[in-house]
């Protein structure tokens, strides 16, 4: 297993974790002052800023990209709903390439209008059937621009209103059925977060592989959770064999960056200058 302690150079940062201090353009320059060398972005914060403004301080600042966030979201109440989502993940693949991201993060969506509380029905088969439909003609496009997908598995807690697709296994049996031949375009995203109590983690991180480990996401699930969204907890305050799992996706092949990526009240709040210097300290001690 690789040695972070003296050293983060294998440091991202997915920027929801100062979201609420810093727009992106700052995020960036914070994290080049650090030596910070990637991010992984999300579009809303993309938009914010400019696309091809982002782009060219990504190259200025030498900063390169973990992953982007995000696409997904497939199923919807009818036709025209569908339509428009496979719309918006070719414009989120086509972005992904402006920024030039090693992978597009899919948080493939659950019940439509769950989020809301007003979900348009209630067959959670329907609606992974429809994200298998998503994910195989967002496939074919994404082969084409050369952006490879990253099914990202969300905890059980979120099935009803944000991904349906809950478990490394069911990523992975998508990922066999779309994409046979390994070719490298369709994998997963494992973050801790969502995945640590599996008790199968470690034989499906092993099935997984290096062809199919897209991204590895790392933060901490605290005890008691105050809420399920956004009270994630920073590397070495909660539960999770942080490094335990770092080793299984080494082993099975995995070499990129660990990815921060902490949704928390609590981290908001602080200074982000405290929270970059935070997950810095963290990243060489606990992951």
């Amino acid at each position: 297993m690789r040695d972070f302690s003296q050293s983060h150079e294998q440091l991202s940062l997915n920027t929801a974790t100062v979201r609420k201090q810093w727009k992106l353009d700052r995020i960036i320059d914070e994290c080049a002052r650090r030596g910070i060398g990637a991010i992984s972005p999300w579009r809303e914060q993309v938009v914010a800023v400019g696309l091809e403004k982002v782009a060219k301080q990504l190259r200025d600042t030498g900063t390169e990209l973990s992953g982007y966030c995000r696409g997904g979201f497939f199923p919807a109440a009818d036709a025209a709903g569908l339509k428009a989502a496979l719309d918006d993940n070719r414009k989120a693949i086509d972005e992904a390439k402006t920024v030039n991201a090693p992978c597009l993060v899919l948080v493939v969506g659950a019940l439509p209008g769950a989020l809301d509380g007003k979900a348009a029905y209630k067959d959670i088969a329907r609606a992974r059937g429809e994200v298998r439909d998503g994910i195989a003609a967002s496939l074919e496009y994404a082969k084409n621009v050369g952006m490879p997908l990253a099914i990202e598995p969300l905890h059980p807690m979120q099935a009803a209103d944000r991904a349906c697709v809950n478990t490394l296994e069911q990523a992975l049996d998508l990922c066999d059925e779309l994409d046979p031949g390994r070719s490298g375009m369709l994998g997963v995203a494992c973050d801790v977060y969502h995945v640590w109590w599996d008790p199968k983690l470690q034989e499906q991180i092993a099935r997984a592989g290096e062809k199919r480990l897209l991204a590895f996401h790392v933060c901490d699930w605290l005890t008691p959770t105050r809420d399920l969204l956004n009270d994630r907890g920073m590397m070495g305050d909660g539960v999770i064999e942080l490094k335990k799992l770092r080793e299984w996706v080494e082993a099975a092949g995995f070499a990129g960056r660990c990815e921060v990526e902490i949704f928390s009240e609590h981290w908001w709040s602080k200074p982000g200058e405290e929270v970059l210097d935070t997950v810095i300290a963290r990243h060489k001690s606990m992951v």
